[in-house]
């Protein structure tokens, strides 16, 4: 039960992360338009929740000044591991090809396969996306789902918006470790 409340409370202190300062209009970042355009082309058909999910992560985090779309697979039964690859594309510093993996424990099990667009907050360089940013996930797909969740390190905001079909269910803390080539070493 302890540990039900501990997975709760990193739930409400990663909501917390909501009043994170929303950054101004600027030509290098993306607009909640483009954003959702990019989405429509990337996602297809579940393009009403991803408008959605979309405006919500703006609303909370203002606008990116990158994002990444790409491919991932993941796995759990309590410990899960998680591995992906795409492209980050930002306006104004260059595209970049990244892979990332991560481990995870919390009360999760299954397996999905997700087409992911992650939003990029506050990213000074586009080599600074190579490290470990740490979250609270929580997965709920039977056949199919979509969902978002928020992952931080040193002032950066990661946001990855899901569309996936499998079956996973539970919530899990963790990490995304972004590298420059593939690596099947989640740590």
């Amino acid at each position: 039960m302890r540990t039900v409340l501990r997975t709760l409370a990193l739930l409400f202190m990663l909501a917390g992360l909501g009043n994170a300062p929303a950054w101004s209009q600027s030509p290098n970042n993306y607009g909640p338009g483009e954003l959702v355009n990019t989405g429509h082309q990337f996602f297809g058909s579940v393009s009403r929740g991803l408008a959605q999910i979309i405006e919500k992560a703006v609303s909370n985090w203002g606008q990116p000044n990158g994002y990444v779309l790409g491919q991932e697979a993941g796995g759990a039964f309590v410990a899960g591991l998680r591995y992906g690859e795409g492209n980050l594309y930002t306006k104004n510093a260059g595209d970049l090809r990244v892979y990332w993996q991560g481990p995870s424990v919390g009360f999760d099990m299954g397996g999905e396969g997700a087409r992911t667009m992650m939003l990029v907050y506050n990213l000074p360089r586009t080599n600074a996306v190579y490290q470990r940013f740490a979250g609270v996930d929580g997965s709920a797909y039977f056949i199919g789902g979509f969902g978002m969740t928020a992952l931080t390190a040193s002032n950066i905001l990661v946001v990855p918006i899901r569309s996936g079909v499998g079956f996973r269910l539970g919530a899990n803390v963790g990490y995304l470790k972004f590298t420059p080539a593939a690596t099947w070493n989640p740590f």
